[in-house]
Order: C-alpha cells, then sequence, then structure tokens
C-alpha cells in the first residue's frame, strides 16, 4: 500500500522507500541491480546537476532513448529539482525531434547513444539547447552521464513540489499536424496512483515482480514504472519489445505483473514456443492503449491462467478513465468488448455533437472528469480550451455505455468511416474479422466510393501458411456484423503499420487510396 500521508508529492517516491527499504531492488535492468538507497542517491546527484546548469523550476529537460535504469535516475532528479521531463518519441525523424525539442524548450537533452546521429543532425536547428549528455558514453564532445552524476553532491535539495507543478510533458503522435505537448502535474500523479491503487489496476505489493516493456515516451511506461516504484516493487526494464525476450523473462524472473498492449500481446500468443512457457509466477496482465479482438482476449487468457485487466485512458488523462477487471473477463458475463466501468475518481460520460449526455447504447464522444486530467497542451491556450471544455476532457474517442454502466469503444472519431449515409466504426469490423482462423491481424479504414462516398475496406495479415480468399472472410464477417458494415474489398500485407503503443497507423493505411484528393473524406 502506498502511505499517502507521507507521499505528498512524487519527489517522494525514492524518499521513502530509500528511508524504508533501503537496501530492497527496486529496478533491474540487463541484471543491473539498482537499490532504493542507490536511486534516491543518484536522484538527488542529477538533482543537483541540473540545478548547476541553471535549470529554475518548470524547466523542460529532455530525454531520448531507448528504456534503461538511468532513465529513473533522470526523471526522479528532474522531480528534485522541480523540473519537467520531457521524452522525446525515439522513432520521430530528426527535424520532427528538434520541433519537439524547440516547442518545449529545452535547454538540456539526455541522449542514448542510438540517437547521438540524430542530435548531431539537428544540434544547430536547436538554438535553445545549451547541455547534451551522452546516456551511453563515447561521444567526444558530451558528457558522459555516469561521469556528469558522479561529479555532484548527493544532497538532497528538498525544494518543494505543489500539486499543479508540471513533472512530465508527453508529446501527442496526433493524425495531422504537430503534435502537442501534455502537461502532467504532481497532482495528476498522485491521482492515478491513488485510483489504480484502489481499483487493484497496478495494485503491486513490496518485492513484487514487474515487468516495465512499453517506452517511457508514452503514459503507459511512465505509470507502470511509477506504479511499480511508488508500492516498492522490483520492476524489470525492457529497453525493446522482443517476444521472445518477454516470455523468457515471464518465466525465468518469476514475473508477478505486466502491462502490454494488445498487439504485443498477439505477438506473444503468436510464438511458437509460447505453450511451453512457465506463466505460473504471472498474477495479472494488464492492457490498454488500444482496443483488444475479443477472439484474441479469450485466446491470451487460456494461454497465460491469470488474470486479465483492461485500463482505457489517455496521455491527457494520465492513462486515467476506465477499467474492467478480472471478473469481468470471464466470457459468460458478455463483456469482454467492452473497456469496463469508470475507475475510482474519474467522471465518464457520452455526449452528441451539442454536448447532450447520451442514454445507453448510443455513440458519441467519451468525455473524462478527473483529478488525473491534464493541465493542459504546452504553450496551447486555445487547444487546451477546446479540449477542456467546462472542465471535461474530450477525448475524440466514439463509444457508449451499455445498460450496466460498461463503457464500450467505437474508434476514434475522426476515424469513422460514412458508407451511404451510415455511420461506421472500424473496430467493430476489426472484432468481426479477427477471430477468423487465417487472419493474424486485420485493420479497417474507410475508401473512395463513387456510389456510396466511402466503401470499407480491409487491410489484413494471413497467418504462415494458412490461405483465405477475401469471399472466405466476408462471408464469415457476415456471420457477426451487419451487411453494411461488411468490408466491400480486402488487401493482404505482410504486416500493418503501428506506433510503438500498438496503436495502427491509419493515417498511412489510408494515404495511397485518398492519393491525389484535396479532402480526406468522399
Amino acid at each position: 500500500m502506498v502511505d499517502f500521508a507521507r507521499l505528498k508529492s512524487v519527489a517522494d517516491i525514492s524518499r521513502i522507500h530509500a528511508a524504508d527499504r533501503p537496501d530492497a531492488v527496486a529496478l533491474d535492468y540487463q541484471d543491473r541491480e539498482t537499490t532504493f538507497r542507490e536511486l534516491d542517491m543518484r536522484a538527488s546527484q542529477v538533482a543537483q546537476g541540473l540545478l548547476a546548469l541553471g535549470q529554475k523550476p518548470g524547466a523542460r529537460v529532455g530525454y531520448l532513448g531507448k528504456n534503461t535504469d538511468r532513465y529513473w535516475d533522470v526523471l526522479l532528479g528532474s522531480f528534485k529539482a522541480r523540473s519537467v521531463i520531457v521524452g522525446v518519441n525515439w522513432r520521430l525523424a530528426p527535424p520532427e525531434i528538434a520541433y519537439v525539442l524547440n516547442d518545449a524548450g529545452c535547454e538540456v537533452l539526455f541522449v542514448g547513444k542510438e540517437f547521438y546521429g540524430a542530435i548531431e543532425k539537428i544540434r544547430g536547428d536547436c538554438p535553445k539547447l545549451k547541455t547534451v549528455i551522452a546516456m551511453d558514453g563515447g561521444h567526444a564532445s558530451w558528457p558522459f552521464y555516469e561521469d556528469w552524476r558522479a561529479s555532484q553532491t548527493a544532497v538532497d535539495p528538498m525544494l518543494p513540489v505543489a500539486p499543479d507543478d508540471d513533472v512530465i510533458q508527453l508529446y501527442t503522435s496526433g493524425t495531422t499536424g504537430h503534435p502537442k505537448g501534455v502537461q502532467l502535474t504532481s497532482g495528476n500523479y498522485l491521482a492515478i496512483i491513488r485510483a489504480a491503487e484502489e481499483m487493484g489496476v497496478s495494485a503491486y505489493k513490496p518485492d513484487e515482480v514487474v515487468l516495465i516493456a512499453m517506452p517511457f515516451f508514452h503514459v503507459a511506461g511512465v505509470n507502470i514504472g511509477l506504479f511499480s516504484l511508488a508500492q516498492g516493487a522490483r520492476g524489470i526494464i525492457l529497453a525493446d519489445i522482443d517476444p521472445q525476450v518477454i516470455l523468457k523473462l515471464i518465466e525465468t524472473r518469476r514475473v508477478n505483473h505486466a502491462f502490454l498492449v494488445p498487439a504485443v500481446i498477439l505477438f506473444l500468443t503468436q510464438q511458437p514456443n509460447v505453450r511451453q512457457i512457465d506463466f505460473s509466477s504471472l498474477r495479472t496482465m494488464t492492457y490498454g492503449a488500444s482496443p483488444i479482438a475479443a477472439d484474441l482476449l479469450v485466446t491470451a487468457k487460456e494461454i497465460m491462467n491469470c488474470s486479465f485487466l483492461q485500463a482505457y485512458g489517455l496521455t491527457e488523462t494520465s492513462g486515467g478513465g476506465t477499467t474492467l477487471l478480472p471478473d469481468d473477463h470471464e466470457p459468460s458475463r458478455g463483456k469482454l468488448r467492452s473497456c469496463g466501468r469508470p475507475s475510482p475518481g474519474h467522471e465518464v460520460r457520452v455526449v452528441d455533437q451539442d454536448g447532450r449526455t447520451l442514454p445507453p447504447r448510443q455513440v458519441g464522444e467519451i468525455q473524462i472528469r478527473a483529478n488525473t486530467v491534464m493541465k493542459g497542451y504546452w504553450n496551447k491556450p486555445d487547444a487546451s480550451a477546446k479540449a477542456l471544455e467546462g472542465g471535461w476532457f474530450r477525448t475524440g474517442d466514439a463509444g457508449y455505455f451499455d445498460e450496466d454502466g460498461y463503457l464500450y469503444i467505437h474508434d476514434r472519431v475522426k476515424d469513422m468511416i460514412v458508407s451511404g449515409g451510415e455511420n461506421i466504426y472500424p473496430a467493430e469490423v476489426e472484432n468481426a474479422i479477427f477471430g477468423h482462423p487465417a487472419v493474424a491481424d486485420v485493420a479497417v479504414i474507410g475508401v473512395p466510393d463513387e456510389k456510396w462516398g466511402e466503401a470499407v475496406k480491409a487491410i489484413v495479415v494471413r497467418k504462415p501458411g494458412v490461405g483465405a480468399e477475401p469471399a472466405e472472410i466476408i462471408a464469415y464477417a457476415r456471420q457477426r456484423i451487419a451487411g453494411y458494415k461488411l468490408p466491400k474489398s480486402i488487401d493482404f500485407v505482410e504486416a500493418l503499420p503501428r506506433n510503438p503503443t500498438g496503436k495502427i497507423l491509419r493515417r498511412e493505411l489510408r494515404a495511397p487510396y485518398w492519393e491525389g484528393r484535396a479532402r480526406q473524406v468522399n
């Protein structure tokens, strides 16, 4: 249990466990163990180093690198220095990285070795960037992180951190235009930690083993790490998503809890040796960030034989929103396609385009109000005001509640397909197709159609060695959804484009079909 009486801000996370359980292992990365005492000391050194570099309260500090234990030195040290960590998506192209650094106004950047070249290319395009610290060393001009840290005193600056202080700034991927910096506060994170513990999602016990696999520039990756540290668990950090490595760690390191996106769960179930893996230590598998097909969920539960929990939320809500608890994952309850009910401290509603709350079974925009909702979008007051109307965050997701108060996600509002005047939500069509024995993965998009305006197209990845014609798959789906929702055509591909959180990049799939058109709707 988290002692919220002592946890006044996120800067207290390492302090509390360093005092209570100094020799317990906090982080385990490639067999390199860090105790809570060591973590707290290093965080103090990083804080002193940032202060020595002139970082004032609220200063944005960039971090560009793969997952590593050293990230947590920097994050917790930034908390202690009252600066704000900006997690930069390492899959961005150099000009996009430059945009994020310039938008945030980063003067200091910590960078992993894989991205030294990218920063060298854009250094001249980032006039505010004064100091670059090489996390892995080996750079002729930039100080090696461990040397830089070791040169700082380990005295905790003990600066007061207010609930409304920004502590983490994550950039939304966005489908058009530049990404927006989401301002998450210390109060936001204390609220999401409390909600997770009360609901039982990510409620870890001291010394339990937690797999921390999602990238740290994503809210899920940061959250699982903070949940683990705040509750005194042992975090096993994974640098990259590798299904075989994940299976090996679960078995050999006796992992108790994990958070994975549905795409990664899918990859695990497709591994040839998955049924030979010992999952007996695994107690909970939490998933989220994108919809999951009901058939995949049933298969994963049968293989892993543990409790499954779904968390629905967004970066702008610190990952908070709704939770589908283990009991609700029993097929007999009929809730497998739901994302659960509102989490503690969260109000969730579904509204029409005029902001009126809709009755059960009617699809509208999902909105969330809670202490986990962001302060706003960095330096974008108009976008912040639009997203936070009346204290409610407009998610841009389309969904509905059933009569029992369970929320169902149809899709992103902007991904809706309009065919012959009917609204069609890709996730519903994908769920209908996914159960076909030849389908390994599927995405549904709208393409131009001269008769209907838009037509439904499915992009399918076939399972190795299993053949299927489009007509067979459409016939299979016809048994599960209405005829007007069926794909009119199917294309086969080797793999679907996804971002690091597992979300399908529909814009990339749509682009060839809409090329040359002034509008992307028909």
